[in-house]
């Protein structure tokens, strides 16, 4: 059987002329040499490696999911379960954290809830060296829906700075506001212990056991506000970050994590739902092009980060099966990640895979004997714990990965039966080189991997009419960066 042939080019090569296939064979033998040192990049030459066997065949060798690396099995490992439940009780107990409660009474209601929070990072910010601040984020809601009074909406942001690529931005949210079966009841008992105390203790869990760590990206662990009442806190996060052209490559919203128990009394305690959303499914001012630019309507940037999320936390170290879920969220409902998505950033929903409605959004009360109500009670720390392990190898690995590749091209303008893509090289200082994956139509996942080497541009011999590809970046550790979806161009 002739085996396929993986071409490659160089980033440095001069002049428009376009290279023969001998050309092409030439600079691959080279980037498999090159490939060979960077160990990383690969461990036998992509030129000849092909899948037999029950699969696609074609160039390059099966996709194998990311390994967790000495560091990050010691985050894993410290995530308290104890500490978790702490912080779900302690929101419980100020009684109500509704959006329009009182925001000056120091034992009760949303703002007893927002300065506690604040001490809590601030406390654990101190323990990191000044790489992280902590700030609590304001700013007037005028009368809108849900909002009958002006009001003072606060988001505590607590900010990891990072060290080589500060620029890059991963952010995860969990939303402190609270409700009970009327939305706009501010004054009766709504502890919101799964819907979201859950969410906040994920986020400050994992702020708590990054602070003495030095990463490479930014992360940002929010307790939003306003959630219940319109995804007010989060969208004015979101827009500041894109007022200030910020690179969010990531967002989390952890909303309704705390419980593994169905209505119907089934219990699911090793799934995670994570919805991501495919083509953007409205456009808003100055993202009109935003359906054009995704190219396939299942490789969204989103879809990419929730792949990504599978490749690094589906595994034993985590004990946590990630459920993707191609819809933008549930029916009727929405979290703060559609904020981001509204800004053009890529970003998913995390939540338990069912839910218990007896215990959502309730008010507390006791019938024939049994307590009703968003409790304490009715969550499973040990499941909660999990989450926050799922989260902290996505957000870690993300972080200490190169960014996601930029300007990702796919060569449109001849007709030929290879494919050449094209990309802008990344300016991290470990930096290894490239990898270009690459699946079925058909498939919901990548396949295959064919490592090119630090290069700029590549061709490879497969038709992109058949296939589609991605690109992904390496960094000399063996990091991988979450995939692009090439745009067509010339």
């Amino acid at each position: 059987m002739t085996m396929p042939v993986m071409t490659s080019q160089g980033s440095r090569r001069d002049g428009p002329t376009k290279p023969t296939r001998r050309t092409f064979l030439s600079a691959a033998t080279v980037t498999a040499a090159a490939a060979t040192v960077a160990a990383p990049l690969a461990t036998t030459s992509a030129a000849s490696a092909t899948t037999t066997g029950g699969g696609p065949s074609g160039p390059g060798r099966p996709i194998r999911p990311q390994s967790p690396d000495r560091e990050l099995r010691k985050l894993l490992r410290e995530i308290d379960q104890r500490r978790i439940e702490a912080i779900v009780r302690r929101l419980a107990e100020f009684g109500t954290r509704h959006t329009l409660s009182s925001q000056d009474d120091p034992a009760r209601g949303i703002g007893a809830a927002r300065d506690w929070i604040y001490e809590q990072l601030r406390g654990y910010a101190a323990r990191s060296d000044g790489r992280m601040t902590v700030e609590l984020q304001s700013y007037i809601q005028e009368p809108a829906s849900r909002i009958p009074v002006p009001t003072r909406i606060t988001n505590v942001v607590a900010t990891l700075r990072g060290e080589t690529s500060p620029e890059r931005i991963y952010v995860v949210t969990g939303h402190y506001d609270s409700r009970c079966t009327d939305v706009m009841d501010a004054t009766s008992d709504a502890p919101g212990a799964d819907d979201d105390a859950s969410g906040v203790a994920v986020a400050m869990e994992l702020a708590r056991i990054m602070a003495t760590r030095r990463s490479e990206a930014t992360i940002v662990f929010v307790a939003v506000a306003g959630e219940e009442q319109g995804l007010y806190g989060s969208g004015y996060l979101a827009r500041q970050y894109k007022a200030a052209n910020a690179d969010v490559q990531g967002m989390f919203s952890d909303d309704i994590v705390g419980s593994s128990t169905a209505d119907d009394g089934t219990r699911d305690r090793r799934t995670l739902r994570l919805f991501a959303e495919g083509v953007p499914t409205a456009e808003t001012p100055g993202e009109a092009n935003t359906r054009r630019s995704v190219g396939g309507e299942n490789d969204s940037p989103s879809r990419q980060l929730a792949r990504y999320v599978s490749d690094v936390a589906d595994n034993d170290s985590t004990g946590m099966r990630v459920r993707v879920v191609y819809r933008r969220d549930r029916y009727l409902r929405g979290s703060d990640h559609i904020s981001f998505l509204e800004q053009g950033y890529p970003a998913g929903r995390f939540t338990e895979p069912n839910e218990d409605f007896a215990h959502q959004h309730q008010d507390v009360r006791v019938v024939d004997g049994k307590q009703y109500g968003d409790l304490p009670e009715f969550c499973d720390f040990e499941y909660i714990s999990r989450v926050a392990r799922v989260n902290a190898a996505a957000l870690w690995s993300l972080a200490q990965a190169p960014g996601t590749p930029k300007g990702v091209t796919i060569v449109t303008s001849n007709l030929t039966n290879d494919t050449e893509l094209r990309w802008t090289r990344g300016t991290e200082p470990d930096l290894a080189g490239y990898e270009v994956v690459w699946r079925e139509t058909t498939a919901p996942e990548w396949t295959h991997v064919i490592p090119v080497g630090d290069v700029t541009t590549t061709t490879i011999d497969l038709s992109k009419d058949n296939v589609f590809f991605g690109v992904r970046a390496v960094d000399t550790a063996g990091h991988r960066s979450p995939v692009a979806f090439p745009r067509p161009g010339s």
